[in-house]
């Protein structure tokens, strides 16, 4: 049982609601904790400044910002810590804006809306504090720290407040603006909030993985800790965690090995960190799920993207008898705000199939593009692995947001499901995000860094739906997600498909249920739509004839049974290729559009005599047979040629794409330690910004290190993130000495071309040089002004897309583009600002 402690708020402390201490019952020996008081603060209600807006354009402000944002302008140029807005004050040009006096509520929340909330602090001496916000950015003394957009009740962040006068900034998000600090209960602690827990099944032994969040509420390093599970039928092992960064969070995984008890229900353990001495330093309860094997139930595992403990959850088939024959998997991808668990939960028992459920990594997460997309395909990989299922029977739906996940999967990966059904999904983010769209021209440069985005187009690609049959599912009256959207898809489909199925259910809205269901989740659970999946299965390989084929990307999606697209001529543009296959004549014909580099795999043919093409109007005639089975054309300007499998340090599936494809291979953060104290203060606050706001969207945990502690052996082959510049960062002649972009305090030379100035940022990505499959990826500035604007790229925000590089100016691109195959500038595509620029 736990005990909580409330402490009054100390009188000097203007603007925080209440400090809480929380600690733990039953402690062991030499765990220092106070007995449980009943005191309340008589001064819950401090002082606050609200920015509002007032008239027509206040919701629409709210929620898109400000443009230019004067809180980001600050931050760029250094002087946020120091801002203080007075009651009364407005913003330029902003019509109706106006900084005025609130009170906080008791739980340290606004009681109206905002765009943003001040909260001044005043203290006789330093202290440290837990801050809980609620609200999309979060700035303490004018340092960005991770927001709460979503008003998730499990942000609490280490913070350190200065002797004298503090302020915390919260910009607007989702739900009403809330500031709220407490008392860390030890120097480095445990949180029992968003735990990542498996459920164990009754009567079987487990070995897998839990996370929770170690709080570092220290200035120094906190190493040497250790975690102990202690529960029925647990193995009470001790076990290393790594170091965590002075204030700062991070989420920790430890295996869990266990016996599960025979009877379902809770299973209550203790958790205890324990100090390098052995000392036991804090304890939270865990409560473990136990459920029967055809129940649902969550499975916990090691992403192999970044290290972290991820789930998914799975509803398993209950098939009527052991001689049913193996059951299908079906990927089910959850709408906004829902968790896995519960989008398996909406399905009744099924007899044919499992249902799958991915996280997307976060109830919001990435629009199951980037990370979100990573994470189904981690999971349907890991389901096909450990689940008795038939191959060729594996489709995908997914609800609202999900449904969008739906098509984007099924258009990306068109040789892994036989079926794809939508419903209530939008297309893509263009066609429903309520985007901001210029008026003006967009320049060479602009059009060209938009190109980054194609991978997310729906119907950019949607010729590979032609691999699946699909049924679509929507609600007529639907006022979240537009039937429209499904409308739009469905007058595509007609115009080039052949297996497609469009129903649209009279006067339902977004979420809907009837008698067709076995649960009340009709437009998730809806029995048409399986009936028309089962009617579908995946061909083999060997038996397709003609393969059809679309990527913007082969570093995310670059096969379709038999054909691979490896290189590209114009990257992030779509490639497309069309060829058949006739395995007695031993020929192939047809064309291609965008493709540099194409794999063809032979098996497929009859015998191992030689082959012919005739490929883009080409013919090609008398090829032997690759002893592999795979056979490499390259174009060269109009002419294709047989060549050998490219080397691994040229673009490819393995290695290619933007910043955000690239982090993968247990990716981690370097930061400089070379330049000077703001300089170095810059580099070490964006990586925990990164790490935090990573773990924030992706439920993720980030190694995040000094760049005096890296060296190429001792992460081996582990894509990298590197911050600060080749002054600032002792990593940089490691891994970028032959860059073709260096980045100083002065400026930024991208190739032959020189960009003058101190106030440049940039992000881009390189192929690690000591490996053949890692990357690194680069935040970078130029000086101090360039290095703050960088806040505003982040990497893990969804539907945010980057070049291979790109160079920014007070927040607008100046330069950037894509290297070429062979990572080269010369080879491949840049635009520049204007001649001014250099």
């Amino acid at each position: 049982m736990k005990k909580t402690k409330f402490i009054p708020t100390p009188p000097t402390i203007s603007a925080i609601l209440c400090a809480l201490v929380t600690t733990m019952a039953g402690p062991p020996t030499g765990v220092a904790q106070e007995e449980a008081a009943a005191e309340t603060d008589s001064l819950t209600s401090r002082s606050a400044l609200l920015l509002t807006i007032e008239g027509a354009n206040s919701r629409r402000l709210r929620f898109r910002g400000l443009n230019p944002d004067p809180i980001h302008a600050k931050l760029a140029d250094g002087t946020l810590a120091a801002f203080q807005p007075s009651e009364g004050d407005a913003i330029p040009g902003v019509e109706g804006s106006r900084w005025k006096p609130i009170k906080l509520s008791a739980d340290g929340s606004t009681e109206e809306r905002g765009l943003y909330l001040d909260v001044p602090v005043e203290l006789d001496k330093a202290e440290t504090f837990l801050l809980s916000t609620s609200g999309s950015e979060t700035y303490v003394n004018g340092v960005p720290r991770c927001g709460n957009v979503y008003g998730y009740g499990y942000v609490e962040l280490p913070i350190a407040l200065k002797q004298g006068s503090n302020h915390v900034l919260l910009r607007a998000g989702r739900k009403l603006l809330r500031a709220l600090l407490s008392t860390p209960p030890s120097p480095v602690s445990l949180s029992d909030q968003d735990m990542t827990l498996p459920d164990l099944v009754a009567g079987e032994s487990a070995n897998t993985w839990g996370a929770l969040i170690v709080r570092n509420a220290t200035g120094e390093t906190a190493s040497g800790y250790t975690l102990t599970v202690t529960g029925s039928g647990f193995d009470e092992s001790a076990v290393a965690i790594p170091d965590i960064p002075p204030m700062s969070i991070r989420k920790i995984g430890f295996p869990v090995r266990c016996i599960a008890p025979h009877e379902t229900g809770d299973l209550d353990t203790v958790i205890t960190l324990q100090s390098h001495e052995g000392e036991a330093h804090h304890q939270i309860d865990a409560v473990f799920k136990v459920v029967r094997p055809d129940q649902t139930r969550r499975i916990t595992f090691v992403s192999e993207i970044d290290g972290s403990v991820q789930y998914y959850a799975l509803r398993p088939a209950v098939p009527a008898s052991p001689d049913d024959p193996p059951p299908a998997i079906v990927l089910s991808c959850h709408g906004a705000s829902v968790e896995g668990r519960g989008q398996a939960a909406a399905y009744g028992p099924k007899r044919w199939f499992h249902i799958v459920a991915p996280t997307n990594r976060r109830p919001y997460g990435f629009d199951w593009e980037d990370f979100g997309r990573m994470d189904a395909m981690e999971v349907l990989a890991l389901a096909k692995s450990s689940l008795p299922h038939d191959p060729a029977r594996t489709y995908v739906t997914g609800h609202s947001m999900g449904g969008h996940g739906a098509w984007h999967l099924a258009v990306t990966y068109p040789d892994q499901f036989a079926a794809v059904g939508p419903s209530a999904g939008w297309i893509s983010r263009s066609t429903y995000g309520r985007r901001r769209r210029s008026t003006e021209e967009p320049s060479a440069l602009k059009q060209l860094l938009e190109r980054s985005t194609t991978p997310s187009d729906t119907q950019a690609l949607a010729n590979n739906l032609k691999h699946h049959g699909v049924y679509i599912l929507h609600g007529g009256d639907d006022n979240n997600v537009p039937a429209g959207q499904a409308r739009t898809m469905a007058d595509l489909l007609a115009t080039f498909h052949h297996d497609w199925f469009y129903h649209e259910e009279p006067g339902k809205g977004h979420w809907w249920g009837n008698e067709y269901s076995d649960n009340g989740s009709a437009c998730v659970d809806w029995p048409f739509m399986f009936d028309a999946f089962a009617r579908h299965a995946l061909p083999p390989s060997t038996s397709i004839r003609q393969v059809e084929f679309a990527t913007a990307n082969p570093g995310i999606s670059s096969k379709c049974h038999w054909l691979e697209i490896i290189q590209q001529e114009r990257h992030s543009a779509v490639s497309k290729a069309d060829l058949h296959l006739w395995p007695n004549k031993r020929q192939i014909q047809g064309s291609t559009e965008n493709v540099a580099l194409l794999r063809l795999d032979l098996n497929p043919m009859s015998n191992r005599e030689p082959v012919s093409l005739e490929i883009d109007g080409q013919s090609l005639s008398d090829i032997p047979q690759p002893i592999s089975g795979s056979l490499y054309l390259k174009r060269d300007g109009s002419q294709w040629r047989v060549v050998e499998m490219p080397a691994l340090d040229e673009k490819g599936p393995h290695r290619c794409g933007g910043p955000k494809d690239v982090l993968s291979e247990r990716f981690l953060f370097v930061y400089g330690t070379n330049g000077t104290a703001e300089e170095n203060a810059w580099a070490f606050q964006k990586a925990r910004f990164d790490a935090e706001t990573y773990w924030y969207r992706g439920n993720a945990s980030v190694d995040l290190i000094k760049d005096t502690d890296f060296t190429l052996s001792g992460y081996q082959d582990r894509s990298i993130v590197l911050y600060g510049n080749a002054v600032t960062n002792g990593a940089w002649p490691a891994l970028l000495n032959d860059s073709p972009i260096q980045v100083s305090r002065h400026g930024v030379r991208l190739g032959q071309r020189e960009i003058e100035g101190e106030d440049l940022s940039t992000i881009f990505v390189r192929p690690r040089p000591d490996s053949d499959r890692a990357s690194v990826v680069v935040i970078s500035g130029s000086g101090l002004a360039g290095m703050r604007a960088s806040y505003r790229q982040s990497l893990f925000l969804p539907f945010i897309r980057f070049a291979d590089c790109v160079v920014h100016r007070q927040g607008e691109p100046v330069a950037g583009g894509y290297f070429g195959n062979d990572w080269a500038v010369e080879t491949g595509e840049f635009e520049f600002a204007s001649p001014s620029e250099f």
